[in-house]
Protein backbone atom coordinates (compact mmCIF):
# COMPACT_ATOMS: atom_id res chain seq x y z
CA UNK A 1 0.00 0.00 0.00
CA UNK A 2 2.74 2.21 0.97
CA UNK A 3 4.41 1.87 -2.92
CA UNK A 4 1.38 2.50 -4.49
CA UNK A 5 0.52 6.02 -2.12
CA UNK A 6 4.19 6.61 -3.15
CA UNK A 7 3.59 5.40 -6.92
CA UNK A 8 0.67 7.95 -7.21
CA UNK A 9 2.33 10.89 -5.18
CA UNK A 10 5.21 10.89 -7.74
CA UNK A 11 2.80 10.66 -10.63
CA UNK A 12 1.04 13.63 -9.58
CA UNK A 13 3.73 15.41 -8.38
CA UNK A 14 5.12 14.87 -11.98
CA UNK A 15 2.20 15.43 -14.80
CA UNK A 16 1.66 18.92 -13.89
CA UNK A 17 5.65 19.97 -15.02
CA UNK A 18 5.96 17.12 -17.95
CA UNK A 19 2.80 18.31 -19.60
CA UNK A 20 4.08 22.63 -18.82
CA UNK A 21 7.14 21.51 -20.56
CA UNK A 22 5.15 19.86 -23.74
CA UNK A 23 2.96 22.43 -23.93
CA UNK A 24 6.31 25.36 -23.71
CA UNK A 25 7.73 23.61 -25.97
CA UNK A 26 4.58 23.49 -28.29
CA UNK A 27 4.45 27.24 -28.29
CA UNK A 28 7.73 28.27 -28.82
CA UNK A 29 7.38 26.21 -31.75
CA UNK A 30 4.46 27.50 -32.62
CA UNK A 31 5.32 31.29 -32.16
CA UNK A 32 8.62 31.53 -32.98
CA UNK A 33 9.47 32.48 -36.67
CA UNK A 34 11.18 29.36 -38.86
CA UNK A 35 14.90 29.17 -38.44
CA UNK A 36 14.78 31.42 -35.28
CA UNK A 37 15.96 28.45 -33.15
CA UNK A 38 18.17 27.23 -35.55
CA UNK A 39 19.60 31.06 -35.96
CA UNK A 40 19.96 31.18 -32.35
CA UNK A 41 20.52 27.86 -30.79
CA UNK A 42 22.74 26.46 -33.70
CA UNK A 43 25.46 28.94 -34.08
CA UNK A 44 28.04 31.10 -31.62
CA UNK A 45 26.98 31.34 -28.16
CA UNK A 46 24.54 28.53 -29.15
CA UNK A 47 25.20 27.08 -25.60
CA UNK A 48 25.13 30.68 -24.04
CA UNK A 49 21.82 31.74 -25.32
CA UNK A 50 20.05 28.12 -24.50
CA UNK A 51 21.40 28.67 -20.61
CA UNK A 52 19.55 32.00 -20.21
CA UNK A 53 16.43 30.72 -22.46
CA UNK A 54 16.08 28.43 -19.74
CA UNK A 55 17.05 30.02 -16.64
CA UNK A 56 13.15 31.69 -15.78
CA UNK A 57 11.11 28.19 -16.79
CA UNK A 58 9.73 26.75 -14.12
CA UNK A 59 10.42 23.15 -15.74
CA UNK A 60 11.54 20.33 -13.80
CA UNK A 61 14.00 17.41 -14.99
CA UNK A 62 10.74 15.64 -16.66
CA UNK A 63 9.55 19.06 -17.81
CA UNK A 64 12.21 20.00 -19.66
CA UNK A 65 12.91 16.93 -21.59
CA UNK A 66 10.02 17.75 -23.85
CA UNK A 67 10.88 21.34 -24.24
CA UNK A 68 15.00 20.33 -24.95
CA UNK A 69 13.91 17.98 -27.80
CA UNK A 70 11.40 20.42 -29.11
CA UNK A 71 14.58 22.59 -29.39
CA UNK A 72 16.81 20.04 -30.68
CA UNK A 73 14.13 19.31 -33.39
CA UNK A 74 13.64 22.99 -34.58
CA UNK A 75 17.66 23.37 -35.02
CA UNK A 76 19.38 23.60 -31.62
CA UNK A 77 22.68 22.04 -31.53
CA UNK A 78 23.26 18.95 -29.42
CA UNK A 79 25.60 20.84 -26.77
CA UNK A 80 22.57 23.98 -26.93
CA UNK A 81 19.59 21.31 -26.48
CA UNK A 82 22.63 19.62 -23.42
CA UNK A 83 22.74 22.59 -21.92
CA UNK A 84 19.06 23.43 -21.64
CA UNK A 85 18.15 20.18 -19.90
CA UNK A 86 21.40 20.41 -17.38
CA UNK A 87 20.54 24.33 -16.19
CA UNK A 88 16.82 24.75 -16.57
CA UNK A 89 15.44 22.25 -13.96
CA UNK A 90 17.93 23.95 -11.19
CA UNK A 91 16.88 27.29 -11.42
CA UNK A 92 13.42 29.00 -12.21
CA UNK A 93 11.64 31.82 -10.45
CA UNK A 94 9.15 30.15 -8.73
CA UNK A 95 12.58 27.69 -7.07
CA UNK A 96 14.51 30.87 -6.33
CA UNK A 97 12.11 32.26 -4.05
CA UNK A 98 11.46 28.96 -2.20
CA UNK A 99 15.00 28.37 -2.04
CA UNK A 100 15.63 32.04 -0.08
CA UNK A 101 12.92 31.40 2.00
CA UNK A 102 14.20 28.09 3.66
CA UNK A 103 17.76 28.13 2.85
CA UNK A 104 18.64 32.17 2.37
CA UNK A 105 19.43 34.38 -0.86
CA UNK A 106 23.22 33.24 -0.74
CA UNK A 107 22.31 29.67 -0.99
CA UNK A 108 19.63 30.27 -3.59
CA UNK A 109 22.24 32.74 -5.63
CA UNK A 110 24.75 30.25 -5.35
CA UNK A 111 22.96 27.64 -6.55
CA UNK A 112 21.80 29.54 -9.65
CA UNK A 113 25.18 30.52 -10.70
CA UNK A 114 26.27 26.66 -9.77
CA UNK A 115 23.43 25.89 -12.33
CA UNK A 116 24.56 28.41 -15.10
CA UNK A 117 28.26 27.12 -14.64
CA UNK A 118 27.09 23.83 -15.11
CA UNK A 119 25.02 24.09 -18.03
CA UNK A 120 27.71 26.01 -19.46
CA UNK A 121 29.84 23.32 -19.08
CA UNK A 122 28.14 20.35 -20.21
CA UNK A 123 26.75 22.42 -23.41
CA UNK A 124 30.58 23.47 -24.32
CA UNK A 125 31.78 19.78 -23.69
CA UNK A 126 29.29 18.31 -26.18
CA UNK A 127 29.27 20.76 -29.00
CA UNK A 128 33.06 20.01 -28.58
CA UNK A 129 33.03 16.50 -29.14
CA UNK A 130 30.62 16.57 -31.72
CA UNK A 131 32.72 19.02 -33.76
CA UNK A 132 36.22 17.16 -32.66
CA UNK A 133 34.39 13.89 -34.62
CA UNK A 134 32.01 15.72 -36.74
CA UNK A 135 29.13 13.92 -35.38
CA UNK A 136 26.79 16.73 -35.34
CA UNK A 137 25.07 19.33 -37.59
CA UNK A 138 22.54 22.09 -36.57
CA UNK A 139 19.26 19.62 -36.98
CA UNK A 140 17.17 20.67 -39.82
CA UNK A 141 13.58 22.70 -38.95
CA UNK A 142 11.09 19.77 -38.47
CA UNK A 143 8.30 20.63 -41.12
CA UNK A 144 8.97 24.10 -40.85
CA UNK A 145 7.85 24.87 -44.71
CA UNK A 146 4.32 22.93 -43.39
CA UNK A 147 3.94 25.22 -40.52
CA UNK A 148 0.45 26.41 -40.60
CA UNK A 149 -1.63 29.64 -40.05
CA UNK A 150 -4.40 30.91 -38.21
CA UNK A 151 -5.29 30.44 -34.55
CA UNK A 152 -7.09 27.27 -34.94
CA UNK A 153 -4.23 25.95 -37.14
CA UNK A 154 -1.54 27.10 -34.86
CA UNK A 155 -3.81 25.10 -31.42
CA UNK A 156 -3.44 21.81 -33.82
CA UNK A 157 -0.09 22.61 -34.49
CA UNK A 158 0.63 23.10 -31.04
CA UNK A 159 -1.29 19.99 -29.84
CA UNK A 160 0.48 17.90 -32.47
CA UNK A 161 3.72 18.66 -31.51
CA UNK A 162 3.44 18.27 -27.84
CA UNK A 163 2.12 14.47 -28.18
CA UNK A 164 4.58 13.78 -30.80
CA UNK A 165 7.07 15.36 -27.94
CA UNK A 166 5.62 13.16 -24.95
CA UNK A 167 5.46 9.83 -27.11
CA UNK A 168 9.06 9.58 -27.59
CA UNK A 169 9.74 9.08 -24.09
CA UNK A 170 6.58 7.81 -22.54
CA UNK A 171 7.94 4.45 -21.37
CA UNK A 172 10.63 6.23 -19.91
CA UNK A 173 8.22 7.99 -17.82
CA UNK A 174 6.96 5.24 -16.61
CA UNK A 175 10.35 3.12 -15.79
CA UNK A 176 10.94 6.81 -13.79
CA UNK A 177 7.74 6.94 -11.62
CA UNK A 178 7.81 3.72 -10.64
CA UNK A 179 12.02 3.57 -9.67
CA UNK A 180 11.28 6.93 -7.75
CA UNK A 181 8.47 5.58 -6.33
CA UNK A 182 10.43 2.54 -4.85
CA UNK A 183 13.22 4.75 -3.48
CA UNK A 184 11.44 6.81 -1.53
CA UNK A 185 9.07 3.57 -0.61
CA UNK A 186 12.22 1.15 0.55
CA UNK A 187 14.98 3.90 1.35
CA UNK A 188 15.43 4.31 5.13
CA UNK A 189 13.97 7.92 5.86
CA UNK A 190 16.57 8.96 8.51
CA UNK A 191 19.23 7.75 5.96
CA UNK A 192 20.15 11.57 4.77
CA UNK A 193 20.46 12.81 8.54
CA UNK A 194 22.76 9.66 9.59
CA UNK A 195 25.11 11.19 6.86
CA UNK A 196 25.94 14.21 9.17
CA UNK A 197 28.76 12.27 10.97
CA UNK A 198 30.70 10.78 7.72
CA UNK A 199 31.89 14.40 6.31
CA UNK A 200 30.46 16.56 3.40
CA UNK A 201 32.04 14.28 0.86
CA UNK A 202 30.62 10.65 1.96
CA UNK A 203 27.26 12.41 2.51
CA UNK A 204 27.43 14.33 -0.97
CA UNK A 205 28.24 10.75 -2.47
CA UNK A 206 24.97 9.58 -0.78
CA UNK A 207 23.19 12.44 -1.56
CA UNK A 208 23.81 12.07 -5.67
CA UNK A 209 23.65 8.36 -5.17
CA UNK A 210 19.72 8.60 -3.96
CA UNK A 211 18.89 11.86 -5.78
CA UNK A 212 20.23 10.90 -9.90
CA UNK A 213 17.32 8.40 -10.00
CA UNK A 214 14.66 10.06 -7.70
CA UNK A 215 12.23 12.32 -9.39
CA UNK A 216 11.89 15.29 -7.39
CA UNK A 217 10.51 18.68 -8.06
CA UNK A 218 12.86 21.43 -8.04
CA UNK A 219 10.66 23.73 -5.23
CA UNK A 220 9.13 21.04 -3.49
CA UNK A 221 12.44 19.55 -2.85
CA UNK A 222 13.59 22.54 -1.11
CA UNK A 223 11.75 22.53 2.09
CA UNK A 224 12.71 18.32 1.89
CA UNK A 225 16.46 19.61 2.10
CA UNK A 226 15.87 22.76 4.49
CA UNK A 227 14.85 19.54 7.01
CA UNK A 228 17.51 17.14 6.53
CA UNK A 229 19.84 20.32 7.24
CA UNK A 230 17.95 21.16 9.98
CA UNK A 231 18.50 17.60 11.18
CA UNK A 232 22.34 17.78 11.02
CA UNK A 233 22.76 17.22 6.76
CA UNK A 234 25.91 19.04 5.55
CA UNK A 235 24.96 21.80 3.25
CA UNK A 236 27.01 20.65 1.40
CA UNK A 237 25.18 17.22 0.44
CA UNK A 238 21.63 19.30 0.31
CA UNK A 239 23.18 21.69 -2.39
CA UNK A 240 24.32 18.32 -4.24
CA UNK A 241 20.61 17.19 -3.21
CA UNK A 242 19.06 20.12 -4.80
CA UNK A 243 21.35 20.20 -7.98
CA UNK A 244 21.16 16.40 -8.94
CA UNK A 245 17.30 15.75 -7.63
CA UNK A 246 15.52 18.19 -9.87
CA UNK A 247 18.18 18.02 -12.84
CA UNK A 248 18.11 14.09 -13.30
CA UNK A 249 15.80 11.11 -12.46
CA UNK A 250 15.22 7.69 -14.25
CA UNK A 251 13.10 8.54 -17.13
CA UNK A 252 15.17 11.91 -17.80
CA UNK A 253 18.31 9.61 -18.17
CA UNK A 254 16.47 7.23 -20.54
CA UNK A 255 14.87 9.81 -22.33
CA UNK A 256 18.36 11.91 -22.74
CA UNK A 257 20.12 8.67 -24.14
CA UNK A 258 17.31 8.00 -26.36
CA UNK A 259 17.16 12.17 -28.05
CA UNK A 260 20.77 13.19 -27.82
CA UNK A 261 22.85 9.36 -27.38
CA UNK A 262 25.32 7.79 -25.31
CA UNK A 263 27.74 10.44 -25.75
CA UNK A 264 25.96 13.60 -24.52
CA UNK A 265 24.20 11.56 -21.77
CA UNK A 266 27.64 10.79 -20.76
CA UNK A 267 28.67 14.61 -20.92
CA UNK A 268 25.46 14.95 -19.01
CA UNK A 269 25.45 12.69 -16.20
CA UNK A 270 29.24 13.96 -15.33
CA UNK A 271 29.18 17.10 -15.78
CA UNK A 272 26.16 17.36 -12.95
CA UNK A 273 27.86 15.03 -11.04
CA UNK A 274 31.43 16.12 -10.74
CA UNK A 275 29.81 19.80 -10.62
CA UNK A 276 27.17 19.20 -7.73
CA UNK A 277 29.64 18.07 -5.59
CA UNK A 278 32.80 21.07 -6.13
CA UNK A 279 30.24 23.55 -5.67
CA UNK A 280 28.68 21.90 -2.57
CA UNK A 281 32.15 21.63 -0.74
CA UNK A 282 32.91 25.12 -2.70
CA UNK A 283 29.95 27.01 -0.41
CA UNK A 284 30.86 24.69 3.07
CA UNK A 285 34.45 26.72 2.61
CA UNK A 286 33.48 29.85 1.13
CA UNK A 287 30.05 30.57 3.00
CA UNK A 288 30.04 28.43 5.96
CA UNK A 289 28.12 30.70 8.15
CA UNK A 290 25.73 30.68 5.36
CA UNK A 291 24.43 27.76 6.43
CA UNK A 292 22.87 28.69 9.26
CA UNK A 293 20.39 29.93 7.64
CA UNK A 294 18.98 26.79 6.57
CA UNK A 295 15.63 25.72 9.03
CA UNK A 296 13.06 22.81 9.05
CA UNK A 297 10.71 23.40 6.51
CA UNK A 298 7.69 20.73 6.01
CA UNK A 299 5.39 20.91 2.83
CA UNK A 300 1.94 18.32 3.36
CA UNK A 301 1.73 16.02 0.05
CA UNK A 302 -0.44 13.98 1.27
CA UNK A 303 -3.64 16.38 -0.79
CA UNK A 304 -2.58 17.40 -3.92
CA UNK A 305 -4.59 20.79 -5.45
CA UNK A 306 -7.51 19.40 -8.13
CA UNK A 307 -5.32 20.86 -11.32
CA UNK A 308 -1.92 18.06 -10.53
CA UNK A 309 -5.19 15.58 -10.18
CA UNK A 310 -6.27 16.71 -13.42
CA UNK A 311 -3.36 16.50 -15.10
CA UNK A 312 -2.48 13.52 -13.73
CA UNK A 313 -5.19 11.80 -15.08
CA UNK A 314 -4.96 13.39 -18.48
CA UNK A 315 -1.44 12.37 -18.35
CA UNK A 316 -2.50 8.70 -17.47
CA UNK A 317 -5.22 8.61 -20.65
CA UNK A 318 -2.24 9.93 -22.88
CA UNK A 319 -0.13 7.18 -22.02
CA UNK A 320 -2.50 4.55 -22.29
CA UNK A 321 -3.17 5.68 -26.00
CA UNK A 322 0.73 5.30 -26.87
CA UNK A 323 0.79 2.08 -25.02
CA UNK A 324 -2.32 0.64 -26.85
CA UNK A 325 -1.06 2.24 -30.45
CA UNK A 326 2.49 1.00 -29.75
CA UNK A 327 1.44 -2.49 -28.43
CA UNK A 328 -0.90 -3.00 -31.40
CA UNK A 329 2.48 -1.63 -33.86
CA UNK A 330 4.47 -4.38 -31.72
CA UNK A 331 1.60 -7.19 -32.17
CA UNK A 332 1.43 -6.28 -36.02
CA UNK A 333 5.23 -6.65 -36.70
CA UNK A 334 5.54 -10.21 -34.37
CA UNK A 335 2.39 -11.13 -37.16
CA UNK A 336 4.60 -10.31 -39.80
CA UNK A 337 7.46 -12.28 -38.87
CA UNK A 338 5.17 -15.25 -38.08
CA UNK A 339 4.17 -15.27 -41.42
CA UNK A 340 6.90 -15.14 -43.41
CA UNK A 341 6.55 -16.21 -46.50
CA UNK A 342 9.71 -18.14 -47.92
CA UNK A 343 9.95 -15.56 -51.19
CA UNK A 344 8.32 -11.97 -50.53
CA UNK A 345 8.87 -9.35 -53.25
CA UNK A 346 10.20 -5.91 -51.93
CA UNK A 347 9.75 -2.45 -53.01
CA UNK A 348 11.84 0.39 -52.04
CA UNK A 349 11.74 3.97 -53.16
CA UNK A 350 13.09 7.42 -52.24
CA UNK A 351 10.33 9.44 -50.97
CA UNK A 352 10.96 13.53 -50.53
CA UNK A 353 8.90 15.51 -48.08
CA UNK A 354 9.95 13.12 -45.36
CA UNK A 355 12.09 15.02 -42.44
CA UNK A 356 10.92 13.94 -39.56
CA UNK A 357 9.55 10.87 -37.06
CA UNK A 358 6.40 12.66 -37.20
CA UNK A 359 6.24 12.70 -40.93
CA UNK A 360 7.28 8.60 -41.15
CA UNK A 361 4.67 7.58 -38.72
CA UNK A 362 2.19 9.32 -40.66
CA UNK A 363 3.41 7.88 -44.15
CA UNK A 364 3.77 4.22 -41.99
CA UNK A 365 0.35 4.22 -41.40
CA UNK A 366 -1.26 4.75 -44.96
CA UNK A 367 1.03 2.20 -46.44
CA UNK A 368 0.00 -0.40 -43.83
CA UNK A 369 -3.71 0.59 -44.96
CA UNK A 370 -2.68 -1.35 -48.20
CA UNK A 371 -4.23 -5.38 -47.75
CA UNK A 372 -0.94 -6.65 -49.73
CA UNK A 373 1.65 -5.10 -47.43
CA UNK A 374 3.45 -7.38 -44.96
CA UNK A 375 5.86 -5.08 -43.77
CA UNK A 376 7.09 -1.97 -43.71
CA UNK A 377 10.94 -0.03 -43.21
CA UNK A 378 11.05 4.02 -43.50
CA UNK A 379 14.25 5.56 -42.83
CA UNK A 380 13.56 9.44 -42.34
CA UNK A 381 17.68 10.31 -42.88
CA UNK A 382 18.28 8.21 -46.26
CA UNK A 383 14.51 9.26 -47.34
CA UNK A 384 13.66 6.08 -47.98
CA UNK A 385 10.51 3.40 -48.13
CA UNK A 386 10.43 -0.63 -48.22
CA UNK A 387 7.29 -2.44 -48.24
CA UNK A 388 7.44 -6.24 -48.59
CA UNK A 389 4.30 -7.67 -50.42
CA UNK A 390 2.71 -7.59 -53.57
CA UNK A 391 1.52 -4.46 -53.83
CA UNK A 392 1.60 -2.76 -57.31
CA UNK A 393 4.22 -0.30 -57.92
CA UNK A 394 1.48 2.30 -59.03
CA UNK A 395 -0.82 1.96 -56.50
CA UNK A 396 2.20 1.99 -53.73
CA UNK A 397 3.00 5.70 -55.10
CA UNK A 398 -0.08 6.86 -55.45
CA UNK A 399 -0.63 5.84 -51.49
CA UNK A 400 2.54 8.19 -51.38
CA UNK A 401 1.46 10.62 -53.09
CA UNK A 402 -2.23 11.01 -50.92
CA UNK A 403 0.21 11.20 -47.98
CA UNK A 404 1.53 13.93 -48.65
CA UNK A 405 4.86 13.53 -50.51
CA UNK A 406 6.74 13.16 -54.01
CA UNK A 407 7.83 9.10 -54.58
CA UNK A 408 10.60 8.43 -56.95
CA UNK A 409 11.33 5.87 -58.86
CA UNK A 410 10.65 2.50 -57.26
CA UNK A 411 13.15 -0.21 -57.53
CA UNK A 412 11.69 -4.49 -57.22
CA UNK A 413 13.66 -6.68 -55.39
CA UNK A 414 13.01 -10.59 -53.87
CA UNK A 415 13.49 -10.52 -50.25
CA UNK A 416 14.44 -14.20 -48.72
Amino acid sequence: MDFLNALLSVWLELAPWLLLGAFIASLLHVLLPPGWVQRHLGGRFSVLKAVLLGVPLPLCSCGVIPAGIGLRKDGATRGASVAFITATPQTGVDSLLVTSTFLGWPFALFKVGAALVTGLTAGLLTDALDQRDGADAPAAPTCAEERPQGLRANLRAMWDHGVDLVRTIWYWIVIGVVASAAITTFLPHDLFAQTAAWGGILASLIALAVSLPLYVCATASVPIAAALVATGMPTSAALVFLMAGPATNVATIGAVYRAFGARATAVYLGTLTAFSIAFGLLFDNLLPAASAAAHAGHHDHSQHPWWAVAAGIGLALLMLVFAAQDGRTLLQRLMERLREPAEAPTLSLPVEGMKCSKCAGRLERAVRELPEIQSVSISVEEGTLTVTGAVAAERLLTTVRDAGFTPGEPHRATAH
